[in-house]
């Protein structure tokens, strides 16, 4: 037995000397089915410290239990409130803090995620590749059923053998791994897949019905579905709304990069990444495994950025299947709500999701503008930042605030705001948008498929009086992009680029975003709507092709163009299938626009 472990012990050191951690060593054995939580915690800290360590996996399937998970204490955007989630402790199965110059090789294996977990977090670490590996949960979060026959008085559903549940006192009773869903925040979407769409739909008719089961996989609902739209063979995906957990956490690191990474399934939001910088994405699927009979992969973004700098880049990525926004991009506004002194202000967080966490740290450079017209009317640098909840910070400025400052004001980080490469990528199968992005540095959306976006494919907004996420745009570029039959959850404004400050209020010659060029893109509408734009300065739209792809659908007698408070917009060089496209111009003369659209 002592010879035995002595070679063990010698392995071990001869790996660590060559710097390639090997997780077997540590006990987490492939395709055993037995937790490997604890092993690969130990295979961590055994590569932490290590120059250019590699931490690998030998090809197989890994479990992870919340047992023996790290316990974590996160504030992440956008994610639950304190009503919903009031105690922030989240299990995480790989678990990073301070990591440095590591590669997580996984050569093609799959982790399986018991109960609700946090798949990893990289917190405070800085050059790390993650690569060669999928992520999935034995029981996703998302139920999903399909539907054998529809009528007013009674629906039938082939319920997925991954969705778990049983019938208690007529009503069905979801659960998962040691976890129920709250039945009064239950969020039901729709796929039709003979269309390839996802609608919005209501889960009240099934929870006022009564319900049978039928064989192991089958259910009988008995009620009122009268009001109820589907058809037979529309797949129903059924979640829980309250966002406790996320997929992946990355916080506070830097250089990091994810390669051939594929997310079959993930709780909450997606892969969220909270003041990161330089960030690379490349061949990362959010998609449910093929063969798996799921249609859902991530119960809301599949990727969310907030509050990052440096680049980011998202290259040869695919996202199909989302109940929100494949991609998020922005920062969060707070709002003044006392001033102090003549160098320090209270700020308060305002939406319920994103609160608590450090928005603003010493020598940042900050952005006072307006809540209400989105005016920016002046920088300043931070000398200090203190949390004094979770919901107020003090900030400290270097100088005097500017004399414009009003109480319900808002400041914006601008020194944590990235630029944005994303290209080659294909989104798919969502309810909502496609790409939402509000940044301020610049920005590159090239030869990217949207297909069937429930929402506007492209969404630029800004606001400082609903989700606060900013900022303002300065440089963007969308070129060489097919857009398909996107936007008809927003019907009739079915825009497939939507450029919307939420600026309530305008000021006369101030514009919100500026410098768009969207250039040689193919757009294929249901209807006539293309292009929607606000408060913005230097728009172009040249050299596209757009084609109506039917004449007859809602919406008809839209304008293909609505421009509202806009200068220096250009219209030009683009080809169009069918009638001749209109333009709308509201609070803007026609000198604001050259076009060559009659």
């Amino acid at each position: 037995m002592r010879i035995i472990i002595l070679s063990i012990w010698t392995l071990i050191v001869l790996q660590l000397h060559g710097q390639t951690i090997d997780v077997s060593q540590f006990g987490a054995r492939p395709n055993s089915f037995g937790d490997a939580t604890a092993s690969v915690k130990r295979a961590i800290e055994a590569a932490n410290g290590q120059p250019d360590a590699v931490l690998n996996f030998p090809k197989g399937r890994y479990d992870f239990w919340p047992d023996s998970a790290t316990q974590t204490h996160y504030y992440i955007s956008n994610s639950s409130s304190e009503t919903e989630f009031p105690v922030k402790n989240q299990r995480v199965g790989l678990f990073f803090k301070n990591s440095k110059n590591l590669t997580v090789e996984g050569n093609g294996s799959t982790f399986v995620f018991h109960g609700k977990m946090i798949s990893w977090v990289l917190d405070s670490c800085e050059n790390i590749t993650m690569r060669n590996f999928t992520v999935d949960y034995e029981r996703p979060g998302m139920s999903e059923m399909t539907i054998r026959s529809v009528s007013p008085s009674q629906v039938l559903v082939s319920v997925h053998p991954d969705s778990k549940f049983s019938i208690i006192n007529g009503q069905v009773q979801w659960y998962g791994e040691k976890w129920i869903p709250n039945p009064k925040s239950f969020f039901l979407a729709r796929l039709n897949p003979t269309e390839d769409k996802i609608y919005y739909s209501n889960w009240a008719p099934f929870q006022a019905s009564k319900a049978e089961k039928e064989g192991a996989y089958g259910l009988k609902f008995s009620g009122d579905f009268s009001k109820f739209k589907a058809d037979t063979g529309d797949i129903l995906t059924l979640r829980d709304a309250i966002r406790d957990y996320v997929g992946v956490f990355q916080n506070r690191s830097k250089n990091i990069s994810l390669y051939n990474v594929h997310m079959n399934s993930m709780h909450g939001l997606g892969i969220v990444a909270q003041f990161c910088e330089n960030l690379n994405y490349d061949r990362v699927d959010v998609e449910p495994a093929k063969g798996s009979g799921r249609v859902m992969a991530s119960s809301a973004d599949g990727m969310h950025f907030s509050g990052c700098r440096g680049q980011i880049t998202i290259n040869n990525c695919r996202f199909s299947g989302m109940h929100d926004d494949p991609i998020n991009v922005h920062g969060t506004h707070l709002k003044v709500k006392e001033i102090i002194s003549p160098t320090q202000l209270k700020l308060r967080f305002m939406h319920y999701q994103s609160y608590g966490f450090m928005a603003f740290s010493k020598g940042d450079t900050i952005a006072y503008l307006h809540a209400k017209a989105l005016q920016i009317y002046g920088q300043g640098i931070v000398k200090s930042a203190r949390l004094v909840n979770e919901r107020e910070l003090i900030v400290e400025l270097e100088k005097p605030i500017p004399s414009q400052l009003q109480l319900d004001d808002a400041l914006e980080n601008i020194t944590w705001t990235p630029a944005l490469t994303l290209t080659n990528s294909r989104f798919e199968r969502t309810i909502s948008r496609g790409t939402l992005v509000t940044t301020r540095r610049k920005v590159l959306i090239e030869n990217n498929v949207y297909y069937r976006t429930g929402m506007h494919a492209i969404l630029i907004e800004n606001d400082a009086m609903g989700w606060y996420e900013s900022g303002p745009v300065s440089d963007v570029t969308i070129r060489n992009n097919q857009f398909i039959a996107c936007g008809f959850n927003s019907a009739p404004e079915s825009y497939a680029i939507k450029i919307n400050p939420e600026n309530s209020e305008r000021v006369k010659n101030y514009y919100v975003h500026q410098n768009i060029r969207i250039e040689n893109n193919s757009f294929k509408q249901i209807d006539a709507p293309v292009l929607s734009a606000k408060s913005t300065k230097g728009l172009l739209f040249a050299h596209n092709k757009i084609e109506k792809l039917n004449a007859a659908a809602k919406g008809k007698g839209l304008p293909a163009f609505n421009f509202i408070a806009c200068t220096d917009v250009q219209i030009s060089g683009n080809e169009f299938t069918g009638e001749e496209p209109a333009i709308q111009l509201k609070e803007m003369g026609k000198g604001a626009i050259k076009s060559d659209i009659k």
